[in-house]
């Protein structure tokens, strides 16, 4: 008769990109093997490193394709250590049972600031102006140096980083507008604009905020720059790939926009001894940084804890609660019970088979909790006494399975 679930000792934990040490400890400190890896790694390291792994950890560098998980058949859940999820298949992780976890709100401050930062740099003409002073060019001048109070922010994204610099931009002083393709609320006095032309024709700074879904590629165009006014200033601390970058260097060339500053690339180094190139190296009132808009130690502190507690109490207990792919269900332990859990496609009938293997095993159910996706279904199930291990091997039998799990 079956009274635990799989050995702690045996769940193996994998985490790339230097994720912060807290992550290693919690997991350790539940009894798993855990092996960290400094850099990303490409397709075919991973389909070798991701064998017998039951949880990875990454950051935005790495990519969870769909090759590599055919290779990953311990796998149950991917943490992603940032915001973004765009570099993990999410489809093929749901259809093979694969829950995934990011991080939405922990670097959110830290990108803000950076935004603010680059802002008041940039009317300022600091860029130019530290290079002049390190090369012994004194160049004292008010040309191209502004204010940023009373000045126009566009905010091209209003989510919760988007929104946050809205708030923040209004208490220095900025008239904020904003436009998102969903119905956001105006934060404070910001004005919604109906479309991204009306955003940018009225803007002073463009400010870019969208996430990397596949529809967002070449999301910024040579049009859209067309359509800023003259003189104004471009940042993107978004994705990399939705801007039109050779766009963005022309414009720059020719003075049309004063001055950018940008974090994320289409093509990124993925570690730090690769080197970095792009067609903005060397221009004139041009912040470039390495993808740091979430690097300070808070925002990595604050990662390091909030995705590993979502992966323990999915890995410990079945809540799904802020995955990006699965149903999302919350429940506390009961303790004295055992708990297992079936995952399958969202088909008619699934719920009426599992109970029919229960009933057959003379089980009694202490709670059940179903939720579905349209891809998904997902059954937490509580039972009151031991059972036959052929009861999970039955419920691992049933027609459109795609995974069941004993967890206690």
């Amino acid at each position: 008769m079956a009274k635990t679930s799989y050995p702690k000792s045996k769940i193996k934990i994998l985490l790339l990109e230097n994720v912060h040490p807290k992550a290693a400890e919690a997991f350790r400190a539940e009894g798993f093997q855990v092996e960290t890896v400094k850099g990303a790694l490409d397709e075919a390291e991973l389909c070798e490193k991701i064998k017998d792994v039951h949880v990875i950890g990454i950051r935005s560098k790495t990519q969870i394709t769909r090759t590599a998980l055919e290779h990953a058949k311990k796998l149950m859940a991917v943490g992603a250590f940032c915001i973004g999820t765009n570099q993990i298949d999410l489809q093929a992780c749901t259809e093979k049972g694969v829950a995934v976890f990011n991080a939405p709100y922990s670097n959110t401050r830290s990108v803000v600031e950076l935004a603010i930062g680059e802002i008041i740099m940039l009317l300022r003409n600091i860029p130019d102006k530290n290079v002049d002073m390190h090369t012994g060019k004194w160049n004292k001048s008010a040309t191209n140096s502004f204010e940023v109070r009373g000045k126009k922010l566009g905010i091209v994204g209003y989510g919760n980083i988007g929104s946050q610099l809205s708030i923040l931009a209004e208490a220095m002083g900025m008239d904020v507008y904003y436009y998102d393709i969903v119905e956001k609320l105006a934060l404070g006095n910001a004005t919604k604009c109906s479309s991204l032309k009306e955003l940018l024709g009225t803007a002073d700074i463009v400010s870019l905020h969208v996430d990397g879904r596949p529809s967002n590629k070449g999301f910024f165009t040579a049009e859209a720059f067309s359509w800023m006014k003259e003189g104004a200033y471009f940042l993107n601390l978004a994705r990399g790939p939705v801007v039109d970058v050779e766009a963005l260097a022309e414009n720059l060339k020719n003075g049309r926009i004063l001055g950018a500053g940008v974090d994320v690339f289409p093509t990124e180094p993925k570690t730090n001894s690769e080197p970095f190139e792009s067609s903005l190296k060397g221009l004139n009132n041009l912040i470039l940084t390495p993808h740091i808009g979430g690097s300070t130690a808070e925002a990595q502190e604050n990662i390091g804890e909030f995705v590993p507690s979502k992966l323990l109490q999915y890995v410990n207990a079945g809540n799904t609660f802020g995955s990006v792919n699965f149903p999302n269900l919350q429940l506390p332990s009961l303790g004295t019970d055992h708990r297992l859990i079936h995952i399958h496609k969202n088909v008619p009938g699934i719920l009426a088979e599992i109970n029919r293997v229960i009933s057959k095993n003379d089980v009694n159910i202490v709670g059940q909790y179903l939720k579905t996706t349209e891809s998904i279904g997902y059954v937490i199930m509580d039972i009151d006494r031991e059972y036959n291990k052929e009861v999970v091997n039955e419920l691992k039998a049933i027609p459109n399975t795609i995974k069941a799990r004993i967890l206690y």
